[in-house]
């Protein structure tokens, strides 16, 4: 198994990050860039070189967050397998967060498999987070029981 040391704030791992929907690998890189909020496990950004583009489409919807800004939403459709909101992403995240612009994250609860160096992810509690959860990380998270109010 590959070990994964524990990300700190922000930044690239250079570790390869897979995400498969359907049988299909929708993306693939050693570009993503991680973000970890507070009480949150990392959240992966994929730039959108590096993902299957043709089978994501925008989603209806819209939210805001106090370090990246606005969020759009996307879908992934393969062959009438839908994964509706699966991925969101921030066109204009502010000076702090400015590398993860247009970059897309995905659910982890929401596609078939996420993979962070060679290790499956579990998704974070909450279907509102998109964090992932890797082996060498500790909780307690924001969305487990209990710590909605954080």
């Amino acid at each position: 198994m590959n070990q994964l040391s524990s990300p700190a704030k922000a930044g690239t791992g250079g570790w390869e990050v897979i995400i498969r929907f359907a049988d299909t690998d929708i993306a693939r890189t050693t570009r993503a860039h991680w973000i970890l909020e507070t009480s949150h496990p990392p959240t992966y950004y994929i730039p959108q070189s590096d993902i299957r583009i043709d089978l994501i489409s925008p989603w209806a919807g819209l939210s805001l967050c106090e370090f990246k800004g606005r969020a759009s939403y996307w879908s992934i459709n393969i062959g009438g397998n839908l994964s509706s909101n699966a991925a969101w992403s921030c066109a204009d995240p502010g000076r702090a967060c400015s590398a993860i612009a247009d970059d897309l994250s995905f659910y982890a609860h929401k596609v078939d498999e996420c993979r962070v160096g060679g290790i499956n992810v579990v998704a974070q509690d909450g279907s509102f987070y998109g964090g992932w959860i890797t082996p060498n990380l500790i909780g307690p998270f924001k969305g487990e029981p209990g710590t909605l109010e954080w």
